[in-house]
C-alpha cells in the first residue's frame, strides 16, 4: 500500500502582476516563467481495488534552467515592451550564509520544498491533482521579511495513460 515515487520533471512556473487600468494613461504587467528541473520523492499511499485512490507528499528540489520576463505597459500614454531571459544567481547549495552572484533582479537558482499529490488510479489511466509549496525564496540577494511571501505556490494537474 505505500510506494516510494521519486522522479524528473521538467516544470514551468511563474507569476503575473499587474498595477493600474490597461485603459488608462498608467499601467503596467510584468510576468516571470522559470522553467526548473525538479526532482521529488514521494511516498505514495494507495487504497486497495480495481480502482485505486491514492495520497502522497514529500520533498522537492530544483534547479532553475531557463525563463523569460516580460513587462508590458503604458506610462502616460506612452506604450513600452520589454522581454528578457531570466538572470540566475550562480549560487553554490552548500554555501548555506553566502549567496554568490546576487543582487537586484536576479533569481535564486536553486529552489526546494514540500509537495502533495491526491488521484484515481484506474487499469490503463490516471488523473491526480498536485500541490507544491516552495520553501526558497526567489529573489537573490534578500534577507528581509518583506519578500517572504515570493516563494513558489504550484497547482498542477495530471492525466496519463499507464503503457
Amino acid at each position: 500500500m505505500l510506494y516510494f515515487q521519486p522522479g524528473i520533471l521538467l516544470s514551468g512556473k511563474g507569476s503575473k502582476t499587474s498595477e493600474g487600468d490597461p485603459n488608462g494613461v498608467t499601467y503596467y504587467t510584468a510576468t516571470t516563467n522559470p522553467l526548473y528541473v525538479e526532482v521529488p520523492a514521494n511516498f505514495v499511499l494507495k487504497f486497495p481495488g480495481p480502482i485505486k485512490f491514492f495520497v502522497g507528499a514529500g520533498p522537492y528540489i530544483a534547479v532553475g534552467i531557463a525563463g523569460k520576463n516580460k513587462v508590458d505597459g503604458k506610462f502616460l500614454g506612452t506604450s513600452f515592451h520589454s522581454e528578457e531571459n531570466i538572470e540566475w544567481s550562480n549560487d553554490d547549495p552548500s554555501t548555506l550564509n553566502y549567496e554568490e552572484g546576487a543582487g537586484y533582479g536576479i533569481m535564486k537558482r536553486f529552489d526546494y520544498g514540500f509537495n502533495g499529490t491526491a488521484g484515481i488510479q484506474f487499469t490503463k489511466a490516471i488523473i491526480a491533482i498536485n500541490y507544491g509549496l516552495g520553501l526558497a525564496k526567489l529573489q537573490s540577494g534578500t534577507n528581509n521579511q518583506a519578500d517572504d511571501q515570493n516563494k513558489h505556490r504550484v497547482v498542477s494537474v495530471t492525466v496519463g495513460i499507464k503503457l
